[in-house]
């Protein structure tokens, strides 16, 4: 027979490799969730439902005595759950996988053992580039909060903790409006009779949404400015109402700032947020009016901003109470443990499931999202520019 009239091609008659499927052997885990050190910071990555969740299916956590006493999580608490306690910080560091909210210091990097793996939040805009290298010097394998990607896209921790931020930054308001030394004395709610509270949302994204979503439930009058139409358009719709939404145009905003009573920044940038009220726009609004910047993470969206802490969280300029704390979730922080726990105990279950962290980057494409070190090898590429670091493209690297 010609070769012209073969059904198979040249390359197809070529012996191809056997291709075998891989089995999946469940694996244990050994976690070790050390105390928080950082300034304010009270949440911890697990709670005591979750710790007996991954106990009963057959795996290890050593908690570091006191872990939990910021979320109101007693070390009894998770004894019971069947967690192990030990004061000694070095033996919970020392174990193969770490679960942090904060990212460790380069003290708590260098307890760590080569090759463990390292869960936590990254907060880019506050490493430098030493903390890289010493990752890099343990073959750390690193995934943080803020990268990892849901099955839809949308990054689940980060929504998260935008949820609470946005419905935070109501109540804290509706706080600060009461009476007080410079308060207006109002109250965030639709009396009878009484012209309801103006509330000013700059920002249509999820921190917007939850603002939008509080103030509207307490009866206030609302109004959403964000340049994309999108998002304005998305925010009604989520809400199941008709808002006033605008552009950020100087003069529709300067109009809803003299009149409103609270006005909540909510704006992101790339590196960092936009200055979109100016410290002229603050001088013409209501003496004892509330500003709550919840973009000072970003250097804030407000001229008059400056980071502030829950110890003393406000401050008056220009007649005008400004809150701009910038971990607001830490404030409710059993609220925002059991967020996070809710989110990550599924994704630790589901490592130890696939076999461990290696498949699970096979198989999941929004927990690679989250990788940013991979056995002491950068493999993210904003990090890598950011800090003019050697990166690799993590597809070459886990197939």
């Amino acid at each position: 027979m010609s070769e012209s009239l073969s059904p198979f091609t040249k390359q197809q008659l070529l012996p191809q490799e056997e291709k075998l499927e891989i089995f999946k052997h469940k694996r244990q885990l050994f976690i070790g969730v050390p105390k928080e050190t950082t300034y304010q910071e009270n949440r911890i990555c697990l709670t005591p439902d979750a710790v007996s969740a991954l106990v009963s299916n057959g795996h290890r956590v050593l908690i570091e005595a006191g872990a939990g006493k910021g979320a109101r999580f007693s070390d009894k608490d998770y004894s019971e759950a069947g967690a192990e306690i030990s004061k000694d910080t070095a033996k919970v560091y020392s174990c193969p996988m770490i679960l942090k909210v904060e990212p460790p210091s380069l003290e708590q990097i260098k307890l760590m053992n080569p090759q463990a793996i390292l869960i936590s939040a990254l907060q880019l805009k506050t490493q430098t580039k030493k903390y890289f290298e010493t990752l890099a010097s343990k073959r750390i394998t690193a995934l943080a909060f803020e990268f990892i990607k849901d099955e839809d896209g949308t990054y689940p921790a980060v929504r998260s903790l935008s949820e609470i931020a946005g419905t935070a930054s109501v109540l804290i308001a509706s706080e600060l409006l009461s009476n007080g030394k410079d308060s207006s004395g109002l109250m965030l709610g639709n009396i009878s009779g009484v012209p309801p509270i103006e509330v000013v949302i700059l920002g249509a994204g999820t921190v917007g949404e939850y603002a939008a979503r509080s103030a509207n439930g307490l009866g206030a009058g609302i109004k959403v400015f964000d340049n994309s139409i999108t998002k304005l358009r998305r925010i009604q719709t989520n809400l199941g109402r008709s808002l006033f939404t605008s552009t950020i145009q100087p003069k529709n905003l300067l109009k809803a700032l003299k009149r409103c009573d609270v006005v909540i920044g909510a704006v992101r940038g790339v590196n960092r947020a936009p200055i979109v009220v100016s410290e002229d726009m603050v001088q013409h609004m209501k003496k004892g009016a509330v500003v709550i910047d919840v973009s000072i993470d970003m250097g804030g969206c407000f001229e008059t901003s400056e980071v502030t802490s829950h110890i003393e969280p406000t401050f008056v300029k220009h007649g005008v109470i400004h809150y701009c704390v910038p971990n607001i979730p830490a404030r409710y922080s059993r609220t925002a443990s059991v967020s996070i726990s809710n989110i990550f105990t599924p994704y630790l279950m589901k490592i130890a499931e696939d076999g461990g962290i290696e498949n699970s980057l096979r198989f999941d494409k929004g927990l690679k999202n989250g990788l940013y070190f991979y056995h002491g090898i950068l493999t993210n590429k904003s990090v890598g520019e950011w800090f003019n670091l050697k990166h690799s493209d993590i597809n070459l690297l886990v197939f």
